[in-house]
């Protein structure tokens, strides 16, 4: 008997891949969440100059990706958050709170040249454990 390890999510809600790429991979019990960017579903930037407001976007499309594979936010084992400003950290942090609540992931902050399209400033990855 063989046993399918590998599902790809290409989630309802999500913007449209700009690549070659689906929103989230599931390997057995863990799940790998592409980068998730304020891009609204006609392809421009949501709320540009607002990083805040950007932030929870990104992670409400997070929070989707991580739903729609049967996990969510206190399972989350690793971020990566890519910056356009370093300086923007306490802000993207305050945002992660309202949505990580207790769970306290492993994180790697990054700052950046440029994200995929212009005016964007924040961009988050994720790598989370699946319940049984």
């Amino acid at each position: 008997m063989t046993v399918e390890l590998r599902t790809e999510y290409r989630v309802a809600g999500l913007p449209a891949p700009v690549s070659h790429y689906t929103d989230a991979v599931r390997w057995g019990d863990l799940l790998f969440v592409s980068g998730c960017a304020a891009i609204g579903a006609d392809g421009a930037v949501i709320a540009p100059g607002d990083v805040a407001a950007q932030a929870r976007v990104v992670h409400e499309y997070l929070g989707s990706a991580l739903r729609a594979a049967g996990t969510d936010f206190a399972h989350v084992l690793k971020v990566t958050v890519y910056l356009l400003d370093v300086g923007d950290r306490a802000a993207v942090n305050e945002v992660r709170r309202e949505f990580f609540g207790d769970a306290l992931p492993a994180s790697t902050l990054v700052e950046v040249s440029a994200l995929v399209l212009p005016g964007l400033l924040v961009e988050v990855e994720a790598i989370a454990g699946i319940p049984a």
